[in-house]
């Protein structure tokens, strides 16, 4: 027994008395596992080890509001490309939101140009809105293909942006292809977008080996881990096969499965800094 604030506590000192000690101290040193952290001593120091790791749902659920559709449209209604976006920032307007796009170049050049830009708000939750957008910069150069847009939405949520992808690590994609539904693809980072001190002031290009097709270019790459935004769609490989035998000719280009090229944040941080826009990409990626 023992004295506690002044008065006499007594411990059963039998069998079972001594085994539920033991269940009750490890019970309490369960419990303090469980808060999610745990300090681990290396040497003559310490780090702080996260021991819960968010479920593939809870990644997505942050993802997916994140992405749209962008579309553009002849003058009398009728649809004359598609392409993704993911946003990227939003501001305070006099009359809601404004929501900052980002998307592929290419989808504004050539015939493209001067028909209407919108923007679909809404697809993860099934409750579409489509939004006139504005074209504010676009970019198409063998080194940088990217361009910004500006629509207003009370639907509107940008995704995070921490640190540069690593090779190595999985990675969603979240497009339209063909102008359709949403559609997830999942891969690796096969290629990061440099080398060394010597390739950082390069526009350069990731790669992963998610399969995407017609429609993807402009979508966001998202780490699987965290949800946070490494990139952006810039377009794939592939590969033409010529018709065999027959009176005409034809060929097709068909996607190269592993070879989806990816504008990376630096690149996206370099675009938006020379165009005047940096305030845009509030994160801790420097």
């Amino acid at each position: 027994m023992t004295a506690i604030q002044g008065r006499v506590q007594r411990y059963d000192t039998s069998d079972t008395g001594v085994r539920a000690m033991r269940l009750a101290l490890v019970t309490r040193a369960v419990g303090r596992v469980a808060l999610g952290m745990s300090v681990v001593w290396l040497g003559a120091g310490c780090r702080v080890v996260n021991l819960w790791e968010p479920t593939d749902e809870q990644i997505l659920a942050r993802i997916l509001p994140s992405a749209v559709q962008v579309i553009l449209e002849q003058q009398e209604g009728r649809r004359f490309r598609a392409a993704s976006g993911v946003i990227i920032a939003t501001r305070p307007a006099t009359s809601g939101t404004e929501c900052f796009v980002l998307t592929a170049g290419h989808t504004f050049s050539g015939p493209a140009r001067g028909k209407g830009v919108y923007v679909v708000f809404g697809s993860s939750k099934g409750r579409e809105t489509k939004v006139r957008a504005a074209v504010l910069v676009e970019s198409e150069t063998d080194n940088l293909d990217l361009a910004l847009l500006k629509a207003e939405s009370d639907r509107c949520t940008p995704a995070s942006v921490r640190r540069p992808a690593t090779l190595g690590e999985w990675a969603w994609v979240v497009a339209f292809p063909w102008g359709s539904r949403m559609t997830l693809a999942r891969g690796v980072v096969s290629q990061t977008d440099f080398d060394g001190p010597a390739d950082r002031d390069r526009d350069s290009r990731l790669m992963v080996d998610a399969s995407v097709s017609y429609g993807a270019s402009g979508a966001g790459v998202y780490e699987a881990r965290t949800g946070s935004l490494i990139g952006v769609v810039e377009g794939y490989s592939t590969a033409r096969l010529n018709s065999q035998g027959g009176d005409t000719s034809w060929y097709i280009d068909v996607p190269v499965p592993g070879q989806t090229l990816v504008t990376s944040l630096r690149s996206i941080r370099k675009f938006l800094e020379e165009t005047g826009h940096s305030d845009l990409l509030q994160d801790s990626f420097r």
